[in-house]
Formats: C-alpha cells, structure tokens, sequence
C-alpha cells in the first residue's frame, strides 16, 4: 500500500513544462527542454472512455503525438491520464460562449450585458487550470473557438477580449508551466488579440486547405512576431465551396481530401518559421453532413483521411487503399419522389477487393439537426448491371452520396446532387428532422435530442442534474431537478436548440406520437407540478407547434404518467420536456426518468 501512495506522488509531482522560444528566427516549441513538432489531430471521442486505449493506441499508429479538445468535462481526467500513458500530449479546451449562432452550434451570448454569464466562464477557465495544470499530459490550454467570428458588433468583440485577457492574466500566475493559446478562425482575431490580449503565449489559427500556406504571410503582414498552431486543418471546408447547378456546395473528391493533409502538412505548415505545428480535424466516427468531409472515420469505417494524417506524421502509405469512386452522376433533371432513378457510377480498389456499395443523401435546407442528417436511400442493383436509387420524400435540391465499403473497413464516398419535386414536403411549415418511434428525450443522459436550457421563475435556486445515480426507475440514471428555496416558483425547459427561446429553427418532427409518457416521483409526496412539453407560443417566429402538460402531484413512489396526443400537431416539437411548480414551506426535489414520445 505504501508503494502505491508513493507511485501516485511521484505522477502528481512529474508535470511536463512547456515553453516557447525563438531561435535562429525560427519558433519552437519545447517539452522539459527538448523540441516538440505538434503532429495532432482534435479528438472526438471525449465520451466513448471503454475504448480510450483502442483510439489512443490507434493515434500512435497514426504518428499523432498531441490531440486538441474544445472543452472539459467529467471524462478529462480518464482522457488526460490515458494520454500519458501513450506519450500523448493534449491541448486542454476552455470553452467560451459565441455571441451569434454560427458554424459549430446555435448558442448565443450578449457580452455587453451578460456579466454573471461572463463570470460563470471565468469560474470555469480558472477550476479548469487549476485542476489540470499538474498533470503531465497537458501540453497547453487552449481558450476559446472562433469567438471573434460569430459576433456581430466590435463592441462585443471588445468586451470578449478583455474579458480573454483577464482570463488570460489569472492563468499565468496559476500556472506558469505552460503557454496559453487561444483559437480563432483564419485570422479574425489578430487585431484584437494584439491590442487587447497580450497575455496570449500563442495564436491558435483554423485554417483549411491552401490557406493555412498564407497564415504565415498574414502574420508577417502585420508585423506580428508570435507563434501560431493551425488547430484545425484538413481539405477546403464547405464555407468556401462553390455551389452546383442545383445551389449544393461541391464536397472535394476523396483524393484531394488525401492531399490536402499528406501534402499540405509539408507544402502549407511545417516549413513555416512561426507555425509550431497542427491539429488535424477531426479524428472521430459520425455519419452526418461534415463526417464524410473532414473526419477519419465514417460509421467507424477509414476514411482517407485516416490514411493522410499517417502519410503526414509518419511518411508511410496506407496499409491498405481506400476504394476510388471514379465517376458519380445523377439524371440532368427533376423527378417526383418516390421515382426509381438510374445511378452512374464507376468504383475501382487497388486491392480489387469485394465492395459493398450504399447511397444516402442529406438535405441542405431547413434547421441545423435537418441539415446535419445523411438518412439511408432504397436502392438495387450490382456494380455489373447499374444501379438505381428512390429518391425520398423531400422537396428541392438534395446531396446524394455512394458509399463503397472494401474488406479493410476502408470506406470511399463520392457525392452529387439532384432536384426533388414533392408537394407534401413542399407544403411543410418548419423543416426539422423527422424522427423515429419510440423517440425518447431522456433515457440514461444519452445523446439527448433537448437539453435543459430553458430556466425560469427563480432559477437561481434551481439546479438539473442530468447523471443522478441514487434515485432511478430504470437504467443507471434518471433526471434530478433540485428547488432549495422555500417558496416561488420556478420552470425548466428542455429543449432544442439550447438556449434559444423560438428565435432560431429547430426542434424534432414527432408526428405519429400518439403518446407523450414519463417517470416521475419527488423526495417527499404531495409535490404539485405541472409537467408536459411545448413552451413557445406563437409570438415567437418558431414556436412548438403543440403544448400539452397536465398538473399531477407527485408521490414518493415512481409512478408513471402518460399524455394523449394522437391528435396534437406534433410536426415542430422545440421543447421536448415542461416542468412547472411552486414551493410553499420547504424545498422540493424532482426525479423524471423514461420521457418518450411513441
């Protein structure tokens, strides 16, 4: 047992340091004394811990000596331990709140006005430095992602950067061991942190396809002598894209993927005298609108982007090749839904493996969630006799995808576009993914569609604890909902998307939910709410389009509780889960487990 106490002060007390020098006109960065060439990549994995050692001994594989996360979370000391273990570094993520919906999500903060949400970041950023800044893997923090961008006015722009600054100055007097960066999109933020931060050690610059060539010339332009990472990198993104003839961004071929990393980490980034390297993104499995552009891995199958990051880092050749769509079109004209129509294609593998062949397609217009799905298409056929695909109930343009799966779990993708006519998708108010039954909003805190963003009454006595592990009905956690005080009122919202109160799109087409049902019970019998879904009424540009709730009180007992709904106009349900109460005399405690519309 001594051994042991021992062994752990003896991790506590070996933290690496990093520093950041200049010589010969060249920045370098440096771990314990000895130079240190960010080959990264960011890491999308923070939650799937059981496979930790699989994606870290897989990183190794690849030549990945640092991974990038964006924030923290209750996974970071798994994740940061595991990394030491494999002699990986990590760039430990602060978040910071957009001032617009943008790229990445739909939040929105008011950075002139909102100074307890300002403080709440602070809070953050200063537990974040002082929890981690001993452990070895950390090689630096990383502050903030693309705020600059998605804001609109300079006066918020500047209230971010002192706020950035003062976060800045509090970590380096707690931790001088290791260099602050703070990430930005291209180079929107170099006037402000020049002027406004120069607590930054170095500039974390985001950057995709030939650009990140030109980030040193940008810098230099401005007279600026610091050194910069490219956080993330990988072929030219869709914001730069040019529209088809049906108005869809051209994705680029798997090849040009490929060479946008194997070739532009040596064309674009390591030869550059201020740049200490790069992350590139996104070592992660979806399938959804960006994986197929950016990601390594596609339904957990090797993208050739997996194989680019290797080539880069390593110099070696993929294993094995990824197959090759050589030719991919649709007929030159519109068709009604439902319409069978021929696909030509034309697949080649090196390896002249078996391919299995699939086809998707995705929708580029409607809310966030919509856009972002890549849903299976009915199709028949073989690679000798054609195939053919159905095309979906949907109405204008859509992305088409062929998937070509080898043996090697090697996964190629080539995409094309088409019009579709159909008038029942033309006739849809809110275009917002259509959804599967049962559709569950909580089961075991698992990839939850609504969050619960939406406080009201006297929030500030009022917690959510989406992980509680003491009072379930079923699986391992259920929702705790805690009110200290002792009189008010108080509501919580879940809801989709975070944050937002009816003014941005979003939400979840149900229709065909006959059902609205929950678990539920509270600490102590006699507790009256009023508990349901729908919140945003019609004021507002994008409300529920149905909102049902019962008043029901609630027993020490689990006991559950269903809603009729069958006749409910469930095609744009925002806020998927209700709660109302009021207190009178004693604080209140509420568990809610199994909420599904069915």
């Amino acid at each position: 047992m001594r051994l042991f106490y021992v062994l752990v002060l003896v991790s506590y007390l070996s933290f690496s340091q990093t520093t950041v020098e200049k010589i010969d006109g060249n920045w370098i960065l440096k771990v314990d004394g000895k130079p240190f060439d960010i080959k990264g990549a960011t890491f999308g994995y923070d939650n799937d811990v059981e496979n930790y050692d699989a994606y870290f001994k897989d990183l190794k594989f690849l030549g990945v000596n640092t991974i990038r996360t964006w924030a923290t979370g209750k996974n970071t000391p798994q994740l940061l331990d595991i990394a030491e273990q494999y002699g990986i570094k990590v760039m430990v993520g602060i978040w910071m709140r957009h001032g617009r919906p943008g790229m990445e999500d739909d939040d929105h903060f008011d950075y002139l006005t909102d100074t307890e949400g300002m403080e709440v970041m602070y809070k953050n950023a200063v537990e974040t430095v002082e929890r981690y800044k001993s452990h070895p893997a950390v090689l630096t923090w990383g502050i903030g992602n693309e705020v600059y961008l998605n804001m609109a006015t300079d006066e918020e722009k500047l209230s971010y950067s002192k706020l950035l600054e003062r976060i800045c100055t509090k970590i380096k007097a707690l931790d001088p061991d290791h260099p602050i960066t703070s990430v930005e999109a291209w180079t929107f933020g170099l006037e402000w942190w020049e002027k406004y931060v120069p607590s930054i050690d170095i500039y974390g610059l985001n950057s995709y396809g030939p650009g990140a060539g030109f980030l040193q010339e940008e810098l230099d332009k401005r007279n600026i002598d610091k050194p910069y990472i490219i956080t993330e990198f990988g072929v030219t993104g869709e914001w730069d894209a040019q529209a088809d003839k049906n108005g869809v961004k051209i994705e680029p071929s798997d090849t040009e993927k490929y060479d946008a990393i194997a070739k532009g980490y040596k064309e674009w980034i390591s030869n550059k005298p201020s740049c200490l390297g790069v992350y590139v993104f996104h070592y992660c499995s979806l399938n959804n609108f960006m994986s197929p552009w950016l990601f390594t891995h596609v339904n957990y199958l090797r993208r050739p982007q997996y194989w680019a990051i290797r080539e880069a880092f390593t110099g070696k050749k993929p294993e094995n090749n990824v197959p090759i769509i050589e030719a991919f079109t649709l007929p030159d004209s519109k068709h009604n839904s439902g319409t069978w129509i021929p696909v030509n294609l034309k697949v080649s593998d090196t390896e002249n493996e078996k391919l299995d062949i699939s086809f998707y397609y995705n929708q580029r217009t409607g809310s966030r969630k919509r856009r972002d799905q890549i849903n299976p298409l009915n199709f028949r056929g073989d690679l000798n006799k054609g195939f053919e695909i159905e095309l979906p109930k949907e109405h204008g343009a859509i992305k088409v995808y062929a998937y070509a799966k080898d043996s090697f779990n090697n996964l190629g993708i080539a995409s094309t576009s088409i019009m579709v006519e159909d008038k029942d998708a033309k006739a849809k108010k809110y275009l917002v993914p259509k959804v599967e039954l049962p559709f569950y909003v909580y089961k075991d805190n698992e990839g939850l569609p609504y969050l619960p963003s939406g406080y009201m009454g006297n929030y500030k006595a009022l917690s959510v604890d989406l992980n509680n592990r003491k009072e379930v009905h079923s699986g391992e956690t259920a929702i705790k909902i805690n009110y200290s005080d002792e009189s008010g009122w108080y509501g919580i919202a879940f809801v989709n998307p975070a944050n937002d109160w009816g003014d941005i799109l979003g939400g979840y087409d149900i229709s065909g939910a006959k059902t609205f049902s929950f678990w539920a019970k509270s600490k102590f019998s006699g507790v009256v709410v009023k508990l349901g879904f729908g919140l945003i009424d019609e004021d507002k540009p994008f409300p529920d389009t149905a909102i049902k709730a019962e008043e029901i009180t609630l027993t020490s007992e689990w006991k559950k509780y269903s809603i009729k709904i069958k006749k409910a106009d469930l095609s744009c349900i925002r806020s998927g889960l209700v709660l109302f109460a009021n207190s009178y005399g004693y604080p209140q405690t509420i568990y809610i487990d199994e909420v599904v519309f069915e």
